[in-house]
């Protein structure tokens, strides 16, 4: 199958706004395999040395099916990131026909072993890494759903489930990706996962990367479809690393799949959406715990009151 790749490269004062900005471009408008690909610090010593130099690069990269309604769609795509100008941010899109199978293998030379925590490291499925003791090791193949560990939203979300996880609890990911935050609540303790995603392709690898690090197929279901289908509140931990306005639009479907006293984990958020986060948050009686900040990301962990 063809596929169109586009990428927007842009140029702007404050990187991760323009990310963010970019990024929801190509989320609201259903491209697929989306990857960020900004400046980052390189990898510690005999983490993933073999892989290429990182680029200096400032680019949101996603896929589009090559059929006669793609035209549109590019022409939306150009449409918004000209109006980026407005807030300062220089977007030049850039398109070129792929396999899908080209698409699939061609970025996993830049993918590393990357520790996020003391404790918990990602290893990408092809690359060696001789573990310490007490690692708990995410094998990972994103393959072409979105989630790599990366970015500061993923793994201050990590973070957070790291801490709050409790031996035992229920937990549910809200816009599953790769599936990296359900692996990693599998490895500390949980009982049991459910993963949703609107796109079927994550719905697959989240599949396939929970299989791979042999967690029982028992123990977890991997959904398509929004939180808004669920209405279950038996969940003791819920995480969703999504956009500030996705957040806010689902906040009350959170509320009802989380027991009383649960914490709910919310990544993805820029800085200067914190207020309507908070205001959102307290509508929905949900108390905060922490804020953790990286750059201009923010997440915040929750606990729904009694």
């Amino acid at each position: 199958m063809k596929w169109i790749e586009v990428k927007a490269l842009f140029e702007s004062d404050d990187v991760s706004f323009g990310e963010e900005m970019v990024s929801d471009i190509f989320f609201s408008l259903g491209l697929t395999g989306v990857v960020c690909q900004v400046p980052l610090d390189a990898p510690p010593e005999g983490f993933g040395s073999d892989a290429l130099p990182i680029s200096d690069e400032t680019s949101v990269s996603g896929y589009i099916p090559n059929t006669d309604s793609s035209i549109e769609t590019l022409k939306k795509i150009k449409k918004r990131a000209k109006e980026l100008e407005e807030l300062n941010i220089k977007v030049v899109v850039e398109t070129q026909i792929v396999d899908q199978e080209d698409w699939a293998e061609s970025w996993k030379s830049f993918f590393n072993v990357i520790r996020v925590t003391d404790k918990i490291v990602i290893k990408p499925a092809w690359r060696d890494f001789e573990p310490e003791p007490n690692d708990v090791v995410i094998e990972l193949d994103p393959g072409m759903a979105f989630g790599t560990g990366s970015h500061p939203t993923t793994s201050m979300c990590l973070s957070l489930i790291e801490k709050y996880l409790c031996p035992k609890d229920r937990f549910l990911d809200v816009g599953a990706g790769s599936g990296i935050l359900m692996v990693a609540a599998a490895k500390l303790g949980a009982s049991y996962l459910l993963g949703v995603d609107i796109d079927e392709v994550a719905v697959l690898v989240s599949t396939e990367n929970l299989a791979k690090n042999r967690v029982s197929s028992h123990l977890f279901d991997v959904k398509q479809g929004s939180l808004e289908d669920f209405n279950n509140p038996q969940f003791d931990l819920i995480s969703a690393n999504i956009i500030a306005e996705v957040l806010i639009e689902i906040m009350p479907n959170i509320n009802n799949n989380l027991k009383k006293g649960g914490i709910a984990i919310l990544s993805g958020i820029i800085k200067d959406r914190e207020p309507l986060i908070n205001k959102s948050l307290k509508h929905n009686n949900l108390a905060i715990l922490e804020v953790k900040t990286d750059g201009e990301w923010l997440a915040i962990a929750a606990k729904k009151q009694d």
